[in-house]
C-alpha cells in the first residue's frame, strides 16, 4: 500500500488510528498491539500477499533464536560459546534470506560469465522492504547475542518490526528506540501537539513526493530511456531531474514515515538532514540516509576496528562500508561501482588534504577552499555518480559521460521539457495549442527551468523536519498544509511507487 494513494489516506489511516487509540482508551493494550501489527501486515501484504510469508518467517526465525538464548543460564560457562553460535546462526539466516531474494540471480549470472556455465536464473521477485526489515532484525539479533538486548514479549517484537510507517523504506529503526515507546503507556493517549505536527510533516512529505518527485520523474525516466541520443545539455537536465527526483522521493517518504509515527505518538529517527547543502562528501553522508549509515557504522565499521587500529585500517574500513552500501542498494555492478566511487571520495576526504573554510576548523588540512566551492564540487560529484546509480548497465553510464563532454546540440532538451505535460498547466497548454502552437516548446522549457530553480531554492531553505519541529503550529502552517493536501489528492491519479521500494 502506498502512502500516496486514496485507499491509504481515506481508509487505512483513519481505521488504524481509530482502532489504535480506541483499544488503548479502554486499556486493551495487548489487543491494541495485536490490531496495529495486523493492520501493518495488511499494509505490507497489500502489494503482494505472498510477501507476508517472507516477513512472517523472518520474524518467527529471529524471535525463536532470541527465545532460545533465554534458555542459557546466566553465569553458565557455555554461555559465551552459545552466544557466538547464536550470532553466527542469526547472521547466516538473515543474510541468507536476503542473499536468496536479492542477490541469487546476480551471483549466478556472474558465475555463468566467469566459468562459462549455464545455471538457470530464477528471476526471483524481490519482496518489498526486505533490505530494511532484515537490517532492523539483524541489529536486534547482534545486540541480543552480545548481551546488549533483552528478550521482549512476542507482540512487542512483532509491532517493532512491522510498524507500517517505516516498514517498506525506513528509516531503519532500532529495537531500543521503538519497543520502549510502545511499552510506555503514557504514549498511548492522544497528544494533540504530536498529532498536529505529524499531520503537517506527513503533508509536506506527500507534497515532496507527489508534486515534486513525480514531476521530475517524467523528465528523468524519459531521458534515461534516451541515453544514446542525448547531447551535453540534455544530459545535465536528465541527471538533475533524477537527482531531485531521488531526493524529494526518498526524503518525502521519510518525512511521511516520521509524520505518521508522530500521529501514533512514536518518534522515528531523522533520515535526511538537507544533504544537498553539504560542502563535502563526508558531510553529505552525515546527512543522507542517516539510519543506514548508522547501521553500517555500529554493526560493521566499529566491529572491524573503526578508527582504533590506525589510520590505514580506518580508511580501509571506511571503503568497505561504502562498498557494502553499494551492494545494499542493488544487485548490479552499477551499484557496486557507485559504492566504490563514494568509498574513494570519503577516504580522500578523511585524509584531510583539503578542508572547507568555516566548516572543518577542528580538522587540520593542508589546503582550504571556500564553502561555496566545496558545495559545487560535492553536488557535482554526487550527480555524476548517479550516472551509475540510475543506469541499467555500465555501458549506459559510460555513454552518459560521453554525452556530457561531447559538446553536441541536437535539440533533445525540448523533448525532455515536453514531458512536463502535467494537469497543472492544462489551461496554458490548451491556450497555446490554439493561439501559438510553435511557442509551446519554449513554454515547457521555461517551466523546466523554473522547476530546477525551485528545487535549488528549497534545498537551501529549512527542510520539512525543521519546519515542523521549530516553532508552533500556526494558522498559516495549517492553511498551507490544507492547500497542499488538497493539491496532492487531486494529483493522486498520477500515483507512483517510491524509488527505494526497489532497494
Amino acid at each position: 500500500m502506498l502512502f500516496n494513494s486514496y485507499i491509504f489516506i481515506f481508509i487505512f489511516l483513519p481505521l488504524v488510528l481509530v482502532g489504535w487509540y480506541g483499544f488503548n482508551h479502554y486499556k486493551k493494550y495487548r489487543l491494541a498491539n495485536f490490531f496495529l501489527a495486523g493492520m501493518s501486515l495488511w499494509f505490507y501484504g497489500y502489494f503482494n500477499i505472498n510477501y507476508l510469508a517472507v516477513i512472517l518467517v523472518s520474524i518467527g526465525m529471529n524471535y525463536l533464536l532470541s527465545y532460545l538464548l533465554t534458555k542459557i543460564p546466566e553465569g553458565s560457562s557455555h554461555r559465551t560459546a552459545w552466544n557466538r553460535v547464536g550470532l553466527f546462526t542469526g547472521l547466516a539466516l538473515n543474510l541468507g534470506i536476503l542473499f536468496y531474494f536479492k542477490y541469487y540471480d546476480f551471483f549466478i549470472e556472474n558465475i555463468n560469465v566467469l566459468f562459462g556455465t549455464d545455471f538457470t536464473l530464477r528471476n526471483i521477485l524481490l519482496p518489498l522492504g526486505i533490505s530494511f526489515f532484515t537490517f532492523q532484525q539483524l541489529s536486534f539479533i547482534i545486540d541480543r547475542c552480545q548481551g546488549r538486548a533483552g528478550h521482549y514479549p512476542f507482540l512487542d517484537y512483532v509491532t517493532f518490526v512491522t510498524f507500517f510507517p517505516q516498514l517498506i523504506a525506513g528509516p531503519i529503526v532500532l529495537y531500543d528506540e521503538i519497543i520502549p515507546q510502545f511499552q510506555d503507556i503514557s504514549r498511548r493517549r492522544p497528544d494533540s501537539a504530536s498529532f498536529s505536527r505529524g499531520i503537517y510533516l506527513f503533508v509536506l512529505g506527500l507534497a515532496k513526493k507527489v508534486l515534486l518527485a513525480d514531476t521530475f520523474a517524467l523528465m528523468a525516466n524519459y531521458g534515461f530511456a534516451q541515453t544514446f541520443s542525448l547531447d551535453g545539455i540534455s544530459t545535465v537536465a536528465v541527471i538533475l531531474s533524477y537527482s531531485f527526483e531521488l531526493y524529494f522521493d526518498f526524503s518525502g517518504y521519510s518525512d511521511m514515515a516520521i509524520g505518521l509515527g508522530k500521529m501514533f505518538n512514536v518518534d522515528l529517527p531523522l533520515n535526511f538532514n538537507s544533504p544537498y547543502r553539504a560542502c563535502s562528501i563526508k558531510e553529505f553522508w552525515q546527512r543522507w540516509h542517516i539510519t543506514l549509515s548508522r547501521f553500517f557504522i555500529t554493526y560493521v565499521y566499529i566491529p572491524l576496528g573503526g578508527s582504533r587500529k590506525g589510520k590505514t585500517r580506518m580508511l580501509i574500513n571506511t571503503f568497505l562500508i561504502f562498498l557494502l552500501s553499494g551492494l545494499w542498494h542493488g544487485a548490479a555492478w552499477t551499484y557496486v561501482i557507485w559504492g566504490v566511487i563514494h568509498g574513494i571520495l570519503v577516504v580522500w576526504d578523511n585524509l584531510g588534504i583539503i578542508g572547507i573554510r568555516g566548516r572543518e576548523e577542528k580538522r587540520p588540512s593542508k589546503y582550504h577552499i571556500p564553502a561555496w566551492l566545496g558545495w559545487i564540487c560535492t553536488f557535482s560529484v554526487f550527480n555524476l555518480s548517479l550516472f551509475f546509480f540510475r543506469s541499467e548497465s555500465i555501458t549506459g553510464a559510460v555513454q552518459l559521460f560521453k554525452n556530457l563532454v561531447s559538446g553536441a546540440w541536437n535539440g533533445k532538451l525540448y523533448d525532455i521539457a515536453a514531458q512536463l505535460d502535467i494537469s497543472e498547466i492544462y489551461m496554458i497548454r490548451q491556450f497555446l495549442d490554439m493561439a501559438a502552437p510553435d511557442f509551446a516548446a519554449y513554454v515547457y522549457l521555461i517551466f523546466m527551468i523554473f522547476l530546477f530553480l525551485l528545487a535549488f531554492f528549497l534545498i537551501f531553505r529549512p527542510n520539512a523536519y525543521e519546519r515542523t519541529m521549530n516553532g508552533n503550529m500556526t494558522s498559516a502552517k495549517c492553511w498551507a498544509a490544507s492547500i497542499l493536501l488538497v493539491w496532492c489528492i487531486l494529483s493522486l491519479s498520477q500515483v507512483s511507487t517510491f524509488l527505494y521500494f526497489n532497494f
